[in-house]
């Protein structure tokens, strides 16, 4: 039996880790978290110190009761879920589950090596209270804020909209960087180039200043009079100055930055990365050492590496660069403020295994994260490139071109790491002081400034971690919720506001401007920071920043705009009466749309290139008669269903009528429904109430009780029209589908006699046949016969025989 157990949080790390142990040890997986609160409640209790009320997650119950049955008779059982504050609390839920009568030791693994693994074990440490609280804090605080503002929103606008304490201020940033585009005015500017060819080269420069101030061309006729002014002049080289710049290579990865290279480099989502980057850390099998963790910890925000991998990543450069591409002593790295440096950078566990020798072991995916992070790493370690720089002045009167020019001289780390394309430009062609030259042609060009670029997942992260705003672990978490609720759209790389985004940042912004700001979310993190460090204590924490959600919830109940009864002024003029204004902006089951304060009517819109929401489809005419109800005008508006006439006094008036087929333009024709046929039962069987004639939303007319909703009895509207079928004694009744409206059987699902056609009740002449149906032919062949039999095998039917 073994004599201890170590329990990860994943089954590929346990696989990973159990071969390397042997069998003084049991390895099991907890697939995560297995306490934590309840789904369906706050489970807070705000008014007591902020106490959870943690409970065992749904399905496992079973995963505790395994991990109890191999907790028996173990001396030491290892803790080893991830190193971070998650897999803190896992820990230490875990130890809570399992019961104070096991000897508990926690350890961090921060990669998945034979060696590293050993130290782990050899050196365990004690749960960290601290980490666990700071964990604790960061959760009941997601939980007040999501459970508390999100029904709100619920309220308010739709039911499954949520609220995070960074999503929603990583959802600011974006509709804000929206708005500046929208109010973004471009400005008129020019450029100007010289062209010259000397010793059979060509080169360009630039105009750079106008009587020794910067050179400034707003329009046409400013550079047009440059242009005349140097046109067929002498250029003469003022000034010439020739240096050495030298580039470094950036740091190992940390989260945030994989996330970014990964997006900009790989075209992968944030939430893509960080998957396959866990599967490169938990082990991967490859050929002839099984299964093998390939990379460090990948939740981190430090750029230390330890010296036994950079001595390593040296050694590699070396063999295979040569020495000039390694440095003499291994380049370290600062951390950026606020960096914890719980853990190294993301590097490959071993040096050795270079992507070419995993090439077709890995799937594609895990290849290429692979190979981004390993150049990067080691490129990490190499010498700065070098690179010649020119510039040359030439002056012409008061004006001075510049014209630059560079190349490489030395690749360094940009022959395993490349910047981008434009790291090597050609060098200008040999040139010397008081040179003169005539230029070849005046080339002037307009442009115009453009607008802040949309922020792509990579951007995003670049901003949130740029600000403080939660940590790069959370990161693609984040970016997935603003997708799966809709609130951007992220077609073609970049994430761009919905109306759900622009309404539901709007509403928060508006009634909780505390917790909506970006210093706010950022001071949080550092108070998180402080409790894990043991700086600050998490009841005073939750305390200081429980308190302003408190105060702007209370508001927000009273004050927070309505957005499905009364929406939000969108400052557009109604078509329909012409008020000055008065369009709000609400929300329906149909989605966002716009309705007058004025008289009631409602239209859908799309935005200009201001933002400006413009009217489109308006309703076919102004208000048209009086609510025989209430006495108030009655209004066209428009469902996801077609035009109807409603009363202006909605909500607390629901009188609504169908129209038919309205034309813009043309007289309103209110859908009078058919009278019930005689003999037919006036009154519900069910409950005694009337029984009334209505349409259904595919346009088809039903029997319905007057009682509804208490009542929900209904049937189809009676055609008098018997089935066709032998010993059916239904008739055809118009029914609905998805598809939209059809002919069939009310026996229906006894009978599943189907129509095509709209049945008349006259006898077939040739067959007999009980019925006919309308000829959809006759409507553009005036030939054709008006009625056709529904009977195949009648030659008056849809397709008769020769």
């Amino acid at each position: 039996m073994s004599k201890s157990l170590l329990i990860v949080e994943s089954p590929a790390k346990a696989k990973t880790i159990g071969k390397y142990l042997g069998p003084d040890f049991e390895v099991k997986a907890s697939v995560g978290h297995v306490i934590d609160l309840p789904p369906k409640k706050l489970g807070v209790d705000v008014t007591n110190g902020f106490t959870p009320e943690y409970e065992v997650i749904d399905g496992k119950q079973k995963v505790i009761s395994d991990l109890r049955k191999a907790a028996k008779g173990k001396e030491t059982i290892y803790l080893g879920p991830d190193p971070d504050r998650e897999g803190e609390a896992i820990a230490w839920h875990i130890a809570q589950a399992l019961g104070k009568d096991h000897n508990f030791k926690r350890v961090l693994l921060h990669e998945l090596t034979p060696t590293a693994i050993r130290e782990a074990i050899a050196n365990p440490v004690t749960i960290s209270k601290p980490r666990f609280e700071s964990q604790q804090t960061r959760r009941i605080l997601d939980r007040l804020m999501g459970y508390l503002i999100s029904p709100l929103l619920w309220d308010k606008l739709k039911r499954g909209l949520s609220a995070g304490r960074v999503q929603s201020v990583a959802l600011r940033l974006i509709v804000e960087r929206e708005r500046a585009i929208f109010a973004f005015v471009p400005e008129e500017y020019w450029s100007l180039t010289a062209e010259f060819l000397t010793e059979g080269r060509t080169f360009s420069a630039q105009l750079h200043k106008v009587d020794g101030k910067k050179a400034e061309l707003k329009n046409e006729e400013q550079t047009m009079a440059v242009v005349e002014a140097v046109r067929g002049a002498e250029f003469t080289v003022a000034d010439l100055v020739n240096k050495e710049r030298r580039r470094y290579p950036l740091p190992p990865f940390t989260t945030s930055t994989l996330q970014q290279a990964a997006f900009n480099r790989l075209k992968m989502a944030s939430k893509r990365a960080m998957r396959v980057a866990q599967d490169l850390y938990e082990g991967i099998d490859v050929a002839g050492e099984g299964q093998v963790g390939l990379i460090t910890y990948m939740r981190t925000d430090s750029v230390r590496v330890n010296d036994q991998a950079a001595a390593e990543a040296m050694s590699h450069i070396k063999e295979n660069f040569g020495p000039d591409y390694a440095p003499a002593k291994p380049n370290h790295y600062k951390n950026k403020k606020g960096a914890q440096d719980a853990h190294e950078a993301i590097r490959p566990t071993s040096i050795l295994r270079t992507p070419a020798m995993l090439k077709g072991q890995l799937e594609t995916s895990h290849w290429q994260l692979y190979d981004l992070i390993w150049r990067r790493f080691v490129a990490s370690q190499m010498t700065p490139a070098v690179l010649d720089q020119t510039t040359a002045d030439l002056a012409v009167d008061k004006y001075i071109f510049r014209a630059t020019g560079s190349i490489v001289k030395f690749k360094g780390f940009l022959a395993l790491y490349e910047f981008g394309k434009d790291e090597e430009k050609e060098l200008l062609p040999p040139l010397v002081k008081e040179q003169k030259l005539k230029p070849e042609k005046i080339v002037p060009k307009q442009h115009f400034t453009q607008p802040p670029p949309r922020f792509t997942e990579a951007t995003l992260v670049k901003e949130l971690e740029g600000n403080g705003i939660g940590r790069p672990s959370t990161y693609a978490a984040i970016i997935s919720t603003l997708k799966d609720k809709e609130y951007v759209d992220a077609a073609k790389g970049v994430l761009k506001p919905t109306e759900m985004g622009f309404a539901v940042t709007d509403l928060l912004v508006k009634n909780f401007p505390d917790i909506m700001g970006v210093d706010f979310t950022a001071g949080m993190e550092e108070n998180l920071d402080q409790i894990e460090e043991g700086r600050a204590e998490h009841l005073d924490v939750l305390s200081r920043l429980y308190n302003p959600l408190a105060k702007d919830l209370e508001t927000a109940k009273a004050a927070m705009a309505n957005l499905k009864r009364d929406g939000l002024p969108a400052g557009v003029d109604c078509p329909s009466c012409k008020a000055e204004g008065s369009l709000n902006l609400r929300y329906g089951r149909n989605g966002f749309y716009l309705a007058c304060r004025e008289c009631g009517a409602t239209c859908d819109f799309e935005r200009d290139e201001h933002g400006v929401p413009h009217p489109v489809d308006p309703p076919p005419q102004e208000a048209v008669g009086e609510c025989e109800k209430c006495g108030r005008p009655m209004v066209i508006k428009k469902s996801r269903y077609g035009h109807f006439m409603a009363c202006t006094g909605y909500p607390e008036c629901k009188n609504a009528k169908p129209l038919a087929n309205p034309v813009e333009g043309g007289p309103v024709t209110v859908d009078t429904p058919p009278p019930i046929p005689e003999g037919y039962p006036t009154t519900c069987e069910k409950c005694g109430s009337d029984l009334v004639v209505k349409k259904s939303r595919q346009g088809t007319w039903f029997i319905s009780c007057s009682g509804y909703p208490k009542c929900k009895n209904a049937k189809p509207f009676p055609s008098g029209i018997k089935c066709s079928k032998e010993g059916c004694d239904g008739e055809i009744v118009e029914r609905s589908s998805k598809r939209g409206a059809f002919y069939g059987c009310s026996k229906y699902p006894k009978c599943r006699t189907i129509i095509k056609g709209k049945p008349v009740n006259t006898p077939c002449p040739a067959c007999g046949h009980s019925f006919m149906v309308e000829n959809p032919k006759a409507k553009t062949d005036p030939d054709a016969p008006p009625l056709i039999c529904p009977s195949k095998t009648c030659q008056a039917g849809p397709e008769p025989k020769a």
